[in-house]
């Protein structure tokens, strides 16, 4: 299983990719790069068949859509 994570020091920001008996993959990335390696490894929701945050963590469950839709 891939694990990304967003890393944050003082002054960078960092994509961490980590795979099981591989060593970690630092490299520093803004938020809109950080966020497009979410979507292309299927982390920005949640997807049918896919082990991610939202199913591991339950992200989302209880967010309810708003009656006006904002």
């Amino acid at each position: 299983m891939l694990v990304i994570r967003r890393l944050v020091d003082r002054r960078r920001s960092y994509t961490a990719l980590f795979l099981k008996g591989e060593k970690p993959r630092i490299f520093p990335t803004d938020d809109v790069q950080h966020a497009r390696i979410l979507q292309i490894y299927k982390q920005d929701r949640r997807y049918d068949g896919v082990c991610n945050d939202f199913t591991e963590f339950n992200i989302g469950e209880d967010l309810k859509p708003s009656p006006q839709g904002i």
